[in-house]
């Protein structure tokens, strides 16, 4: 039998029950236009208060950023600054709307045109676009700017592009998407793309390389600098995947590499909020040869400064633009909260995130590596991946120690990505946490590594202490069914 607690809102309706009560209208009744009202909705019969301890609990069982440590590989999930909240609350900026008279918005057009700025400058870039709603969307425009480049380069018979094998999965979806075939390239034993492997597709076919740097095995790759170069000698263009550009800020830029167009997902780099499916945004920035195929609107200055008046800003279409992607101009209240963010650190700050990214990563690593196999023993960036996979507990999987992690109050890190590591678990810390945090996850995974092989039932019964306990996660994919 359910607790009052544990139904849902259906459930616990009672007929006649209210939440509020109208005060008697003193105004005349109309009725609704024909076909609007969709008749009687079994909508639930609840009071106030049923309603707000439902949601309260429910609320309780959410895991957050703001409530632990979230160390989940690839998808940098670190914490959101409240003054970046506090700034896209404001009402001069949250009650814009986007059709608003040009002249009515130049504070927010400024904000696009300084974020598109910042962007480029870090990635050594001539132009971008903040118009894709997120990482995907972005990587699909980049790849279709490079399409449209080589169609007007003549280059049509290029429909090749490479995916090194440690690459997202979203990397062949977007290639796909825009008409190229995807060949994957290897990976050395040094986690680095294997440049042999690479020389066999490097023909008149090659229409470039999706790479990212650092890869998702967390490593910068060594061969960077001549992945780019064959590529480009072969006439292919190169997509920089911007999900690890957490490492990057202030070090290292993209077009020095190499890159011709890449994405960043600010929603990863720039501390915006990050799951539940959106919002997110991805900007897009690229070299030179390559500006006039950007997404559009982009914000530009359409009247220069004078010694009486401020610049005006405006939207305008690249010459050879791919065209729209979403409504309007891109997530503005995503989009502004990057931008505080990154007048908040600064340019010496971006520094300092990539370099305490780096630092916390290889700590947790040289703290882990002798307890669980490490798959590339060297230095990696913002985040490093073990193998759960240990000779002396055979039935013990990566599954098995992420749901165990839940039991000590920790979210798991993200596991069996990237795919080339069977059992991997991969971790990123973030440069937001504390080395007191750090010092208690590296107990809690010793200590799990250590029940492995002593009482591995632990592991395989496991979560526990969770209120729900294991799930069968491939029944709830394949019978999904949603409770409010």
């Amino acid at each position: 039998m359910k607790t009052n607690s544990e139904k849902t809102i259906f459930e616990m309706s009672v007929p006649g029950r209210k939440g509020f009560r109208c005060a008697p209208s003193d105004v005349p009744a109309a009725d609704l236009p024909e076909g609007l009202a969709r008749g009687a909705l079994p909508l639930p019969e609840l009071s106030e208060l049923d309603v707000v301890r439902h949601y309260t609990r429910l609320s309780r069982l959410n895991y957050s950023v703001d409530g632990g440590f979230y160390p989940l590989g690839s998808c940098t999930m670190k914490y959101n600054p409240k003054a970046c909240e506090k700034a896209a609350a404001m009402t001069g900026l949250s009650a814009l709307h986007p059709l608003q008279p040009i002249e009515t918005v130049q504070g927010a057009l400024l904000i696009l045109h300084e974020t598109q700025t910042i962007l480029c400058e870090l990635g050594g870039m001539a132009a971008g676009s903040l118009t894709p709603a997120a990482g995907a969307q972005a990587e699909f425009c980049g790849v279709k700017m490079i399409a449209a480049y080589l169609r007007d380069q003549g280059q049509t018979q290029r429909k090749v592009m490479l995916i090194p094998d440690s690459a997202h999965g979203t990397n062949p979806a977007s290639s796909v998407m825009c008409g190229f075939a995807c060949k994957p390239v290897k990976t050395n034993a040094r986690g680095n793309v294997d440049l042999e492997d690479l020389a066999r597709y490097c023909g008149d076919e090659l229409a470039g390389i999706m790479i990212t740097n650092p890869n998702t095995l967390g490593l910068f790759d060594e061969n960077i600098l001549d992945v780019t170069r064959m590529v480009h000698e072969a006439g292919g263009l190169v997509y920089g995947d911007g999900a690890n550009m957490n490492a990057l800020l202030g070090i290292v830029k993209p077009a020095a590499l190499g890159i011709d167009v890449m994405h960043y997902n600010l929603h990863k780099t720039f501390s915006t909020p990050h799951g539940g499916g959106g919002p997110g945004a991805g900007a897009v920035c690229c070299v030179e040869k390559l500006a006039d195929y950007l997404p559009g609107p982009v914000a530009a200055v359409i009247e220069e400064m004078t010694d009486e008046e401020p610049p005006v800003y405006g939207l305008v279409e690249p010459k050879k633009s791919i065209g729209m992607v979403r409504a309007f101009w891109g997530h503005f209240a995503i989009i502004l909260r990057a931008y505080v963010y990154c007048m908040m650190v600064g340019k010496n700050g971006m520094r300092e995130i990539g370099e305490t990214a780096t630092l916390n990563a290889n700590y947790l690593m040289a703290a882990l590596k002798d307890v669980y196999p490490l798959p590339y023993d060297r230095v990696c960036m913002h985040e490093f991946v073990l193998d759960a996979k240990w000779k002396d507990a055979p039935g013990i999987r990566a599954f098995d120690v992420a749901k165990r992690m839940m039991d000590y109050g920790l979210h798991p890190p993200t596991y069996y990505f990237p795919l080339i590591v069977h059992e991997a678990l991969m971790i990123e810390p973030t440069e937001t946490e504390s080395k007191d945090v750090l010092d208690a996850f590296i107990n809690v995974m010793r200590s799990i590594a250590e029940e492995a092989k002593t009482n591995p039932e632990l592991l395989t019964n496991a979560p526990v202490e969770t209120p729900f306990g294991r799930l069968d996660e491939v029944k709830a994919a394949k019978d999904l069914k949603v409770a409010v």
